[in-house]
């Protein structure tokens, strides 16, 4: 029953995971109202099930790898309950609960104990794929629309200073507002985040029961995941401070080049390569 309520903790967690991106980034507060009670839930089923783990054991101090790793997952748990519950802000949780998640999935299962057998496996390794595909799609649709930003505003001061009526030469089909391409580039983004968090979350869970914890010192899962925190920053700053313009060209520029090292760190990788028939 130990690993059976750690499970379900497990998966309590990966459901706040999602369920605080819109909650947090697109100020959707309807979505705290899952994303807190489903912490709340996984964090009572994940003590319960650290309580038996350390009483079975015969020790009250966690000593196995694994019963650090849960120790770890269920503070930070708490601490964003905490914080919740002080400041009535659930943007922490954008970084905190997918932590969480990893490191309590990789203490409910950890080698030695029954596999954890993905249902329709070939389903949900597509889903993985076409979930990150869509993310990087989304990046760079981003980067073109910053581009076009930089271009169209470039040719509006321009236009101020020719003569009235000069015509607005091979550029004139782009003359679109700029409100409206800097909301392309800023949706874009906000689309392609939970298509990159849902993604990763499924291909952590399905890459765990073939090669454990080995699969997170991948040169390209830890990329990957590199790339999740800039691609939160870059949302964050943007959100946060209006960015647009040059300065948004250089930050989607830098993302997009962080997706360029995670496709050649590919070639390098020992357990996550697309190898051709």
């Amino acid at each position: 029953m130990t690993l059976l309520w750690l499970r379900i903790a497990v998966l309590l967690y990966g459901v706040a995971a999602l369920a605080v991106l819109p909650a947090a980034l697109y100020n959707r507060e309807r979505w705290s109202l899952l994303a807190v009670p489903a912490t709340i839930g996984a964090a009572f089923f994940h003590f319960v099930s650290l309580a038996e783990t350390l009483n079975a054991a015969h020790h009250r101090l966690p000593v196995e790898t694994h019963e650090v790793q849960s120790l770890m997952a269920l503070i930070l748990a708490v601490v964003f309950l905490a914080v919740y519950a002080r400041y009535r802000s659930v943007s922490l949780g954008v970084f905190v609960l997918p932590i969480v998640f990893l490191l309590a999935m990789l203490a409910a299962f950890r080698p030695g104990q029954e596999t954890f057998s993905v249902p329709v496996r070939t389903g949900w390794i597509f889903l993985h794929i076409a979930l990150l595909l869509a993310a990087y799609a989304a990046l760079v649709v981003s980067l073109l629309a910053s581009l076009l930003y930089l271009v169209q505003e470039r040719r509006l001061k321009s236009r101020l200073k020719a003569k009235p009526g000069a015509a607005g030469g091979w550029l004139q089909p782009l003359d679109t507002p700029l409100e409206t391409i800097d909301q392309i580039a800023l949706k874009t983004l906000l689309f392609g985040l939970p298509c990159m968090t849902a993604g990763l979350l499924i291909g952590s869970v399905i890459a765990q029961q073939d090669y454990g914890a080995r699969y997170f010192s991948d040169p390209k899962i830890l990329l990957t995941f590199g790339l999740w925190i800039a691609y939160v920053a870059m949302v964050f700053v943007r959100r946060a401070s209006g960015l647009r313009g040059r300065r948004a060209v250089y930050l989607s520029s830098f993302v997009v080049l962080v997706v360029l090292f995670v496709w050649a760190a590919n070639q390098f990788s020992s357990v996550h390569r697309f190898a051709t028939p």
